[in-house]
């Protein structure tokens, strides 16, 4: 890629100075596309940029850039640490042996590069796992098919976003960010009295309180960590919450995280008497873009069809 701070780069110019990135170590989309906009001087201008989505142009380019990279073998997921990727013993060889920039044509000429996207094409991503699509190529799905896999796409790029975001936010405005999810959700009365957060860091287990209806009849006991994304929450930790919930003579809880809950403490909350919510990442940045929280609507695109009774009355 050519220093020219006022030119937006296509996406493909992202993929020689991405697996540069990855040879150095390993690399995330966001500080990735930040590194690259500083060591080629992007102008604000092309640093501010915004698709109608919302996301920024240079972040979209990059994004796409980086899944060619993965359809490639030339980077893979970190085996540990979510929303990170690493070099391949592949990306490294051809990193090594290809001078110039690395374009469209360069990876269509790899064995197996448009296969991946054609299988990616077919898959369809829900909240919770990832759903096969009909067996179909890109060229053979419907247009509502074409639909549904961009959105779910956009969807999952944006909850990557969210959470990335939330592993650097405050501890305590994280916490107040839970409430006003639960809140968001139904939870409480008006928004002044519906919740409270503790305004200490270790308030006896619990760091935030919701009523569970309009008058305020139950209480919901929260406990919100920000670990990051390589952490795992075992048993011990809603074990410590549940003993928690038991000081306070209270039979419900959310237990709430940026990471992901080990077998043991899924298993373990299953089997007591007290109500316990487990919210891990993946959850929680999807219920913060259902319930408009951290996230807000750039465009509406309105789908109509043939109104057949008209045609035939």
């Amino acid at each position: 890629m050519q220093k020219n701070p006022d030119q937006l780069p296509t996406w493909d110019q992202f993929l020689k100075p991405l697996l540069e990135l990855a040879s150095q170590g390993s690399i995330m989309r966001r500080t990735s596309v930040q590194k690259i906009a500083e060591k080629y001087d992007f102008s604000e201008e092309i640093r501010s940029s915004r698709t109608k989505s919302g996301q920024t142009h240079i972040q979209n380019r990059a994004g796409w850039a980086m899944s060619a990279l993965v359809k490639a073998k030339f980077i893979q997921k970190h085996p540990t640490e979510k929303f990170t990727y690493q070099i391949t013993d592949k990306g490294s060889e051809y990193l090594k042996a290809h001078t110039g920039p690395i374009t469209v044509q360069d990876l269509k000429n790899l064995e197996g590069y448009e296969a991946a996207w054609e299988a990616a094409s077919r898959k369809k991503q829900s909240s919770k796992a990832e759903e096969a699509q009909p067996d179909n190529s890109l060229a053979q799905s419907t247009p509502d098919e074409l639909i549904d896999t961009a959105y779910n796409r956009l969807h999952r790029l944006l909850a990557d976003e969210l959470l990335e975001n939330m592993f650097a936010m405050d501890p305590y405005k994280f916490e107040q960010l839970v409430v006003d999810l639960l809140f968001a959700m139904g939870y409480g009365g008006s928004r002044s009295e519906a919740a409270q957060v503790t305004k200490k860091s270790n308030d006896e287990g619990i760091d935030g309180i919701i009523n569970d209806d309009r008058l305020g009849l139950d209480v919901i006991y929260i406990q919100a960590k920000r670990y990051q994304q390589d952490s795992t929450i075992g048993r011990k930790e809603i074990q410590s919450f549940v003993g928690a919930l038991a000081g306070k003579q209270a039979n419900k809880g959310v237990f709430i995280t940026t990471s992901s809950f080990k077998t043991t403490a899924i298993e373990y909350a299953e089997s007591i008497s007290q109500k316990v919510i487990l919210i891990d990442g993946t959850r929680l940045a999807d219920l913060m873009i259902e319930h408009n929280i951290g996230v807000s609507t750039v465009r509406t695109v309105e789908l109509k069809r043939l109104d057949s009774d008209y045609f035939e009355g």
